[in-house]
């Protein structure tokens, strides 16, 4: 049951990026890139209406015109860990970033610093770069709905690279089982950025996601050193997360 929920709020997490990503999104689209009914579909977005974050009408949604205003925890999080963590990037430097929305959400934030991004998140390709920031994409297999580049073209072609830091997103990370994801195919990816750098590997997650078990481990937990969360993560957790010498660095809300 814990793990069908999971599933169901990153399916509205992802709904609501995308719709920021396309100002509107089609029922019909999602489900088919979901692989859920239509009426999943509208039930998600149902719930994203009632919490005043979209406006659906016949056949989609848009996002709420007062989104900003009605931002809840997650979204406020997500936005304050990847300024954080773009904080962390230094002019020349080269970096690993994951699937995760909130660690692409980083470029956003990198300023004028010259940096080399090497990502399989295809949707990179969807979001405005600046100029001193270049992009190498991993190739292979894409995979909706998160756009991975995933497979052994994807893996064959990072094996090849090392960077200076990196940073990833999780569905879930805990003291039992470390960082784990729902997507198996992300696995090898996930393990190799962590494996070619020479720097630190950071990774990010709100409150939301710490303490949670997912399906498959990316990494176990005697393999991690730097976390970027919020003041909202469970306490205890966090103090098991640090007597495994994880660094822990917390955002709080302005």
């Amino acid at each position: 049951m814990k793990r069908e929920r999971i599933l169901v709020e990153n399916r509205r997490s992802q709904i609501l990026e995308t719709l920021k990503e396309k100002g509107q999104i089609k029922v019909d689209k999602l489900a088919e890139e979901w692989k859920v009914s239509p009426l999943t579909i509208r039930r998600d977005l149902q719930v994203l209406e009632e919490a005043h974050k979209i406006e659906r009408f016949y056949g989609g949604a848009s996002l709420a015109a007062n989104h900003e205003a009605n931002e809840d925890d997650g979204s406020y999080y997500r936005k304050k860990i990847a300024m954080y963590a773009a904080s962390l990037v230094e002019d020349g430097d080269s970096i690993f970033i994951n699937t995760s929305m909130t660690a692409l959400d980083m470029i956003k934030y990198l300023g004028d610093k010259r940096v080399t991004v090497i990502t399989n998140n295809g949707r990179i390709m969807n979001i405005e770069v600046p100029p001193s920031v270049s992009v190498l994409l991993a190739g292979g297999e894409l995979r909706y709905p998160k756009y991975a580049m995933v497979g052994e073209f994807a893996l064959r072609n990072l094996e090849t690279i090392t960077v200076k830091k990196s940073f990833m997103g999780c569905s879930g990370l805990s003291p039992e089982r470390g960082m784990t994801t729902e997507i198996m195919n992300e696995v090898p990816i996930n393990k190799l950025m962590f494996k070619h750098v020479t720097g630190n590997a950071y990774i990010l997650a709100t409150h939301k996601k710490i303490g949670v078990n997912s399906s498959f481990i990316s990494q176990k937990i005697e393999n991690i050193t730097h976390l970027i969360t919020d003041e909202k993560a469970p306490q205890d957790v966090i103090e098991q997360l640090k007597c495994q010498n994880v660094s822990i660095y917390q955002i709080k809300r302005e």
